[in-house]
């Protein structure tokens, strides 16, 4: 990739169609988003965890 090149930039995932879905599906929809919240809540503690270092580092 050229440096002079522009990054692909991301686009918004639709919002998905819930009038679709039933009871049972809409909570399993429920459970997985709830899923990923927390694996992105600690993806953010270990950023932090390693900017806190990074930044530790840099004040001696």
């Amino acid at each position: 990739m050229d440096e002079d090149e522009p990054l692909p930039s991301r686009k918004p995932v639709p919002p998905k169609d819930l009038t679709l879905l039933g009871i049972a599906e809409l909570e399993e929809y429920v459970a997985g988003l709830e899923a990923e919240i927390i694996r992105a809540r600690a993806e953010i503690a270990e950023k932090r965890k390693h900017r806190g270092g990074a930044e530790a580092l840099f004040k001696r």
